[in-house]
């Protein structure tokens, strides 16, 4: 498939659209890092950091002051794995790990933002916030219809001076409008809550260098995440009960968010939580009925995975 999708469970978003034979369009990092080598950059945290004159450093750079924030330089795959906070000197001197960096600590809300991108030009933004859990989980994302005037002129004005002619899709992290990560993809967890049409804009994006998306039926949607305890094997659900949900009003795709046949290591989960499912929609409550009648269904069918170490008893 020309887009180029690496987990199953999203190809129901492009399986659909009409895309060239001859056009690569990236949904993972690691795709897009070999694909668009003279942009591959943005994928070093620190010259992120540097790109806007933050006080930032490589490990084993005394920060001026405390606390900052440290975590990998590069992070392709791993969901913020080894980030923490460092509140002193000490903390630091103790805490330093190859291949980490430091940043001013940041305040302010986290929002991801997909932007659309004609020879280095914005033409097209959408931003979601997420609900936090503890663990580095998220409860659900609510992708907004509303537009974020000073984020939008910040971000602008950066892909502007630093990507000058990209074409293609860019996502971009910010904390208080200050951007933390770039990545030369979008968020592929929700295409179906940008609209109609919409999919096959991204493709002529990518084929013709053009964006044609109308997007006068935006709606506030959400993206409820259902997770269960690390260290179980789990089924996925039988297809019928999917089926059943999906013809709930207000539930618009569910995506059962791992490998049955692979072990639950083999997976990037975040520290609290192993992502069973994602129920995605524009009713809220809707959709945490049907994460609730999923939950269900995974529970009866779990099976307790012994912990690494763990010996079963002498007869």
């Amino acid at each position: 498939m020309p887009i180029c999708e690496a987990d199953p469970w999203r190809l129901q978003y492009f399986e659909n659209a009409a895309c060239p034979d001859n056009v690569r369009v990236p949904t993972e990092d690691g795709d897009a890092y070999l694909w668009y080598p003279h942009y591959k950059w943005v994928y070093n945290k620190l010259m992120i950091a540097e790109s806007q004159q933050l006080e930032c450093g490589p490990h084993g750079i005394e920060p001026p002051r405390f606390p900052v924030f440290s975590k990998p330089i590069y992070n392709m795959r791993g969901m913020g794995s080894g980030s923490r906070i460092f509140r002193t000197a000490r903390e630091y001197k103790l805490g330093q790990r190859p291949g980490h960096m430091w940043v001013t600590l940041l305040q302010g809300e986290h929002v991801s933002t997909d932007v659309a991108v004609v020879d280095g030009e914005p033409v097209w933004w959408r931003h979601a916030t997420g609900v936090p859990l503890q663990g580095g989980m998220f409860d659900h994302w609510i992708v907004w219809t509303e537009p974020r005037p000073q984020l939008e002129a910040y971000c602008a004005d950066w892909v502007r001076t630093h990507l000058g002619g990209y074409t293609g899709m860019l996502n971009l992290e910010t904390i208080g409008n200050v951007i933390i990560e770039a990545h030369l993809r979008f968020a592929d967890q929700w295409p179906d809550l940008y609209g109609r049409g919409w999919v096959q804009a991204l493709v002529g994006l990518y084929a013709d260098a053009a964006w044609s998306f109308a997007d006068n039926e935006r709606r506030t949607g959400y993206s409820a995440v259902l997770f269960g305890a690390h260290h179980v094997q789990y089924q996925h659900p039988p297809p019928a009960v999917v089926h059943e949900l999906l013809q709930i009003e207000g539930i618009t795709s569910i995506q059962i968010t791992f490998h049955q046949d692979r072990p639950p290591a083999a997976h990037a989960m975040p520290p609290g939580g192993f992502r069973l499912a994602i129920v995605n929609g524009f009713d809220l409550d809707a959709q945490r009925e049907a994460r609730e009648r999923l939950a269900l269904s995974f529970w009866s069918t779990q099976q307790l995975l012994p912990k690494r170490g763990r010996h079963k008893p002498a007869a």
